[in-house]
């Protein structure tokens, strides 16, 4: 099971109706937090959720609508009683960045570890996430996030008698480790099927539509994606200032054949983007215009 939460949808600014965009995923006891901007560890709170668990903070780019709220953050964890290493996740700097902001927030009990992304595009596997980078097309360096649950093969306990494996190494196998026992190796490949479909969230903001977000969004079960502009007919600013609009993300959500589109980042000019909810859903049906908090739990297919 994979715990998502929209935390905000805004762009820019805060307002009194309207965080700014970020998104948190829970899975096994871990938790995983896109973008910190202003605000972002009140409309935690409004969720009801901890900050404790966070073990893991992807930053998308160093605009300050993504970023400004990470010392509030920081101070929030160390306030938990939190002692684990955090790994943070960003653009190439990303560690002079954040200890630039730490000038406020210069004590905390626990080793924040960082990750910094070079290239188009970067795979990380931590706490049971598979996290995809991608670089998109924003004013500055900017990465999308692709985060996935893998789901092994169904454990075969005909395969396993078969193979002649002991009843006692069953569930290390499982579990997908390797075992060598008395000069012979067995390895889960001996006892599993073949992998099955697992769950996937991919997160785009401030960006240009690009063939690099089709490709990673590609099956997504949520694709969340930016709306800074509610019509084409803004599609000038959105050239300018390298963001989209609503029809320009339905047609990569349509394309790239996802199960919903979640519309995030809307201009603080946009007070009231479900007015174009049916033109968009003429592109692409299963979309959603956003509010704070919208959540969902992705189960596995036969759960």
């Amino acid at each position: 099971m994979l715990d998502i939460c929209l935390l905000g949808t805004g762009g820019m600014m805060p307002l009194p109706y309207r965080w700014l965009t970020s998104l948190m995923l829970r899975y096994n006891g871990s938790s995983l937090l896109i973008d910190c901007g202003e605000g972002t560890q009140i409309t935690i709170r409004e969720k009801g959720w901890s900050f404790n668990p966070i073990d893991i903070i992807c930053i998308t780019h160093f605009h300050g609508d993504h970023i400004s709220g990470l010392p509030g953050i920081l101070l929030a964890m160390g306030n938990s009683d939190r002692k684990e290493p955090l790994t943070m996740i960003g653009p190439k700097g990303l560690s002079k960045v954040v200890r630039s902001l730490r000038v406020i927030a210069p004590e905390l009990p626990f080793e924040i570890k960082f990750i910094e992304l070079e290239g188009p595009g970067q795979q990380i596997r931590l706490n049971g996430y598979v996290i995809d980078a991608f670089k998109v097309n924003h004013r500055i360096t900017c990465y999308g996030y692709s985060i996935s649950i893998e789901r092994g093969g169904r454990f075969d306990p005909v395969r396993a008698k078969e193979n002649n494996i002991p009843l006692k190494f069953w569930s290390r196998l499982q579990a997908g480790q390797t075992v060598s026992d008395d000069g012979v190796t067995y390895t889960p490949d001996m006892v599993l099927g073949p992998p099955r479909k697992g769950l996937k969230v991919t997160y785009s903001t401030d960006t240009r539509p690009t063939r690099s977000i089709l490709e990673n969004a590609r099956g997504s079960d949520i694709f969340i994606c930016e709306g800074m502009y509610s019509e084409d007919g803004d599609i000038n600013n959105a050239v300018k200032y390298k963001h989209m609009t609503f029809e320009e993300a339905a047609r990569l959500a349509k394309e790239a054949g996802v199960g919903e589109l979640w519309l995030t980042h809307y201009s603080p000019a946009l007070n009231h983007p479900e007015n174009y909810l049916d033109s968009v859903r003429k592109i692409f049906s299963r979309t959603y215009i956003c509010r704070d908090r919208k959540s969902r739990e992705l189960n596995f297919e036969d759960e």
